[in-house]
């Protein structure tokens, strides 16, 4: 008797914790609510595993007085003129006022950029750069795979650190697993390159006490020399991604920066560093930037958990309401919140060409349940769906009429609004553009259309089973 009153008891402080938790939303804590009462004391053990968004008070007053004490960008030598060089439509200002809200980085101005043509093509830029570097690397990403492009990846920065380049390399402690346990993890160490994890996990016990253990650093980073960046959707890795090899391929787009971009990118890595190893890496910062010349503007906007609660999605949301003629978003998981979803109907409502390409075979069945279920109120705004069929389609991007695009890590799902480290970059440029938007159509090519006729047919068992599985959205 005593131990139903006991599990009783905790059921309510529980409760308690999640009805006073700040930055909820109301559907959220219904979700938890129901999962603790449903799954008397199971419930409570996995709220106290994944219910909060916390990497832990220590974790979280470290990077909080990291970005305290680096140089803001202003104070970069050069950095003023890029900032007031990105001449702004009336269109993207609004946009770069919520990106610096966010991560407190201006536009600048003074860049350029290519959309490269596919993951192997990527990979061989990547490395051509690190090849051609006189100072430093920096690279993060959330996974690196000892496969074949991730083995190139590692003999790059072998030859860069042997020739004097300092080189920094990051990973996620979770997602680069596999790496980190192989000989090749110590061999780059002995090569002279700096080594940094991301989010330890440590002891699983004392991982779980100080912090939720699923919060990650899915970021994918690329530096060299302060003047290049890369920024997109591809972890390192070859498309054929041996992991979840029956849904390859990997389809993914990232873009090659040149620029002071790449500066503001240097910032994101250095607090992504400077959190997690022990060295103060800010003179990098403070290196003089030349001249940027002629170039389009364009914006870093790194979110997470120790940031603004929902920044990714009031990102997503402002992105979708500056739309007037035409919006197309790729993405390969899609778990709305209520503001991203309405967004992204009154888009279609208002008039814009609204368009939305997911992969047809998901990676993970609870998030492919979830996005159909969101599938006829779509619809019915207007919004055309496509469901991409030749591989699992991993890009995460948006075009916006013909000069707007916001491309980086970030999926438009829970993970990615409340729970992950991520990195965007928003710019304006038709060329660009005009780009991304060719790609987007080879995708839609590539896809089947799914019509609400066809979402109106689906057996109601299948309909069941879509809507129960997104009632979990709110804690997916």
């Amino acid at each position: 008797m005593i131990w139903i009153i006991l599990s009783y008891v905790l059921i309510f402080i529980v409760a308690i914790r999640i009805l006073l938790r700040p930055n909820r939303t109301p559907a959220s804590r219904l979700a938890w609510l129901t999962v603790i009462f449903a799954l008397p004391g199971v419930g409570n053990v996995i709220y106290l595993l994944f219910g909060e968004t916390s990497i832990g008070a220590k974790r979280t007053k470290r990077v909080r007085h990291v970005i305290e004490s680096l140089p803001k960008m202003h104070r970069i030598e050069g950095m003023k003129t890029a900032i007031s060089s990105a001449t702004l439509s009336s269109q993207m200002e609004p946009l770069v006022s919520v990106g610096r809200s966010i991560s407190g980085y201006d536009a600048v101005g003074g860049n350029r950029a290519e959309l490269m043509a596919d993951s192997d093509t990527t990979i061989d830029r990547m490395i051509a750069d690190i090849d051609a570097a006189q100072r430093h690397v920096h690279l993060m990403f959330y996974i690196w795979l000892p496969d074949n492009n991730g083995l190139k990846m590692v003999d790059a920065l072998k030859r860069a650190a042997g020739r004097g380049v300092t080189v920094r390399a990051m990973v996620d402690d979770l997602g680069s697993r596999t790496l980190i346990r192989s000989s090749h993890w110590q061999d780059m160490k002995a090569a002279g390159i700096k080594l940094g994890r991301a989010l330890k996990i440590g002891h699983l016990i004392l991982r779980i006490i100080g912090g939720r253990i699923d919060l990650r650093n899915h970021r994918k980073i690329l530096i060299i020399d302060n003047s290049v960046t890369f920024c997109g959707s591809q972890n390192c890795a070859d498309p054929a991604f041996l992991p979840k090899v029956k849904y390859a391929p990997w389809v993914d787009a990232v873009m090659r920066f040149e620029g002071p971009v790449a500066r503001a990118n240097q910032h994101v890595f250095a607090t992504d560093w400077m959190s997690s190893t022990d060295e103060d890496i800010t003179d990098v910062l403070l290196e003089p930037m030349k001249d940027a010349g002629t170039g389009f503007p364009a914006q870093v906007i790194a979110t997470g958990p120790t940031m603004r609660s929902s920044a990714m999605p009031e990102m997503f949301a402002s992105c979708m309401y500056a739309a007037r003629k035409r919006l197309v978003i790729s993405t390969p998981y899609y778990v709305p919140n209520e503001t991203v979803q309405s967004a992204l109907a009154s888009a279609a409502l208002r008039g814009v060409d609204t368009t939305i390409i997911v992969p047809r075979h998901n990676d993970d069945f609870a998030v492919g349940a979830t996005a159909r279920s969101y599938y006829r109120d779509l619809l019915a705004s207007g919004v055309r769906i496509f469901e991409y069929k030749s591989g699992l389609l991993h890009t995460k991007s948006m075009t916006i009429d013909d000069d707007i695009t916001l491309i980086g890590s970030a999926n438009m799902d829970r993970r990615s609004f409340d729970l992950n480290y991520e990195n965007n970059i928003l710019l304006q440029d038709k060329a660009l553009t005009a780009d991304m938007r060719a790609r987007q159509m080879e995708y839609v090519a590539d896809s089947v259309e799914v019509t609400l006729a066809e979402v109106q047919s689906w057996p109601w068992r299948r309909q069941l089973w879509y809507n129960a599985v997104a009632v979990t959205s709110p804690i997916l």
